[in-house]
């Protein structure tokens, strides 16, 4: 495995491949017209943009495939069903606005990762572009070769470093455009109504409303959060000392009764 951050664009192939792919933005056609474009450059079989790491829940945002049976979306079932707490092969100390490059084998991931998604889905190589987020949450932009493809040129993983900046550029503005899914909406209207009656709640505090009153468990929103339990029994008892609530029925309460006024 290694990573690297960006060289400055040059001019030419990979520049030209990105010009179609703007006519699809916003458009359902978007992820396969990018796939289809960036394959004469860098064949990949599959392709996946998603969001993992910080207080947010992971969010994968688009995906596609190229000549064999699309399976992203089980794949992103199998990734966050643990596999992506453990994986560091995303992670930079980079600053918020560095792309980081990151070209790893499906041997060199932990057992469970490469056993759950990359073996039972067919794939065996992936070159990621990968952009860190102000609260520190993880924007990933991945091209995945398949175990019936021959592995990745360094003229392919080259022309990727150059495409990359634009290709995550394109991707955030698609996401951009497209309407948020409806659970992300209730999530942010949670947030909104939870600040309003308690101002002096902090972010932590929201994150483990929020989690609450999506039916988690404690335990559950530890492992989301990557906190341990008693960190987030800590961070509940304050945001219930600031609502003046002492249980998650009361919660749920304060919430249907601003629905019910509004």
């Amino acid at each position: 495995m290694r990573k690297w951050t960006t060289a400055p664009a040059t001019s030419g192939a990979p520049g030209q491949a990105l010009a179609p792919m703007i006519d699809a933005l916003g458009q359902p056609g978007f992820p396969g017209a990018l796939l289809a474009h960036v394959h004469p450059l860098v064949p990949a079989a599959s392709f996946s943009v998603y969001q993992i790491g910080s207080t947010r829940a992971p969010r994968l945002f688009m995906s596609a495939t190229r000549g064999v049976p699309d399976r992203t979306r089980d794949c992103w079932r199998a990734y966050i069903s643990g596999p992506h707490r453990e994986d560091r092969s995303l992670e930079s100390t980079e600053g918020t606005q560095a792309i980081v490059l990151c070209h790893v084998d499906a041997g060199e991931v932990p057992r469970e990762h490469r056993v759950l998604v990359y073996e039972a889905h067919g794939m065996a190589e992936r070159i990621s572009a990968v952009q860190r987020e102000p609260d520190g949450a993880l924007f990933a932009l991945n091209l995945y070769r398949h175990l019936h493809q021959q592995a990745f040129t360094d003229a392919q993983v080259a022309a990727f470093e150059q495409m990359a900046p634009a290709l995550v550029a394109l991707a955030r503005k698609h996401v951009a455009l497209m309407p948020a899914p409806p659970d992300e909406r209730k999530a942010a209207g949670w947030r909104r109504q939870l600040r309003l009656l308690a101002p002096d709640l902090t972010d932590r505090e929201l994150d483990v409303c929020e989690r609450l009153l999506r039916g988690m468990t404690h335990e559950g929103v530890a492992a989301d959060l990557r906190l341990g339990l008693a960190t987030v029994k800590t961070y509940r008892n304050r945001a219930f000392g600031r609502l003046g609530i002492h249980f998650r029925s009361e919660l749920f309460a304060l919430l249907a009764a601003r629905a019910e006024l509004h």
